[in-house]
């Protein structure tokens, strides 16, 4: 993670989390507050608007992680839900903590944002960066899903996307 541009963020409130992610996505270049408010539309729904890192499937137990998610458990953590191995191999790099070691890292508040908005402006999800759907001469906010997720609730997260824009 990016040790010249840091700043002490308080998450213990949904504002609070919304500033830390606002701020986040400026400090790596995501300045355009179309894509900032399309970033926290995703956290808004990944989190299940607790705008806390967490679980895949966090209303289910560990067990039924271990039981039914082939890529444990290496499941998804975060604001954004980073799976597989390859992935928590590729942050531990990025940021210098061995994820494999201890997957649940990517649930720590500074982890969690740096990952979120990272692939987000690097395209390290899917391949595809918030910038091909979301710049200055467009705005595709229903396409901007396949950043994340193919196009699993696009619609949904797009009209949230137009609440943020709005309120920015």
């Amino acid at each position: 993670m990016s040790k010249k541009k840091t700043r002490i963020h308080d998450y213990s409130t949904k504002q609070g989390v919304i500033d830390a992610i606002t701020w986040e996505c400026k400090s790596q270049g995501l300045k355009l507050k179309t894509q900032i408010a399309y970033v926290l539309a995703t956290v808004e729904h990944e989190t299940g608007g607790t705008f806390k890192p967490v679980k895949e499937a966090f209303w289910l137990s560990e067990q039924w992680r271990k039981k039914n998610l082939r890529y444990y458990p290496f499941y998804g953590r975060g604001f954004v839900q980073l799976t597989w191995e390859e992935n928590y191999k590729k942050y531990s790099k990025i940021i210098g903590v061995d994820m494999v070691k201890d997957p649940s890292i990517a649930l720590r508040d500074d982890v969690s944002l740096f990952v979120l908005v990272h692939g987000f402006k690097h395209g390290t999800f899917t391949g595809k960066k918030l910038s091909k759907y979301i710049n200055k001469d467009k705005t595709d906010f229903k396409g901007a899903r396949r950043v994340i997720n193919g196009k699993d609730r696009d619609e949904d997260i797009a009209e949230i996307a137009e609440w943020y824009l709005v309120i920015l």
